[in-house]
């Protein structure tokens, strides 16, 4: 595990069917050689054991770049695997439980989906909301509405913690994203299934102010 700082700027978020047959980890060494500063390993097919393994061989990768490895939903396959935190969505495992699991120095980071739930985050020991969806996006099922620009913007005057923004974004809109009061994006599609990951990581880079 890497000490706890970390960069959420260029979040990205893996995908095993994005990927295709050059694989997860291959696309994930591509685009660090980018400029992604943080990934998150999302898997919800693999068996324990491969997800561990996964894990595993993703993290060898980002530390070797310096950066840290976080793991969707699974407190104890970031435990198992070493990685440096987890991401929770609002009915995953406890924050307490995760802090316990992992350590004072793990990266722990929170999806809300609405204003209420972003002011119920506020006293939680968190390093960062991921603010989701931002757009219509097609790599997550059975979540809200899109919040958009002005949702994005009413959160980030609640909250001081970092806001990562999650859906549908791409280089065409990112921008406004980051105006809107993001302090990071995380992106799937378009890194995962870029022809070029090296190069579509790079070019998101180039929005950071």
């Amino acid at each position: 595990m890497m000490s706890k700082s970390f960069d959420p700027f260029l979040y990205l978020v893996t995908d095993r069917q994005l990927a295709g047959p050059r694989g997860v980890a291959e696309v994930v060494r591509q685009a660090l050689e980018g400029g992604v500063t943080l990934v998150q390993v999302r898997e919800k097919s693999l068996g324990h054991e491969a997800f561990v393994a996964e894990t595993r061989v993703l993290g060898e990768i980002c530390h070797a770049g310096g950066v840290p490895l976080i793991v969707n939903d699974d407190v104890e396959v970031a435990r198992e695997a070493g990685a440096d935190g987890v991401h929770l969505g609002q009915s995953d495992a406890s924050i307490t439980e995760a802090h316990d699991k992992l350590g004072a120095g793990a990266v722990i980071g929170l999806s809300v989906e609405t204003l209420e739930q972003a002011q119920g985050a506020a006293d939680l020991e968190v390093d960062y909301l991921a603010v989701s969806p931002i757009f219509a996006t097609p790599t997550k099922a059975d979540i809200a509405a899109p919040l958009g620009l002005a949702g994005l913007r009413a959160i980030r005057s609640i909250t001081d913690k970092p806001l990562v923004a999650i859906g549908g974004i791409t280089l065409s809109n990112a921008r406004e994203v980051l105006q809107a009061g993001a302090d990071g994006l995380a992106i799937v599609s378009a890194i995962m299934a870029a022809p070029d990951p090296c190069q579509a990581a790079r070019q998101f880079g180039t929005l950071r102010q």
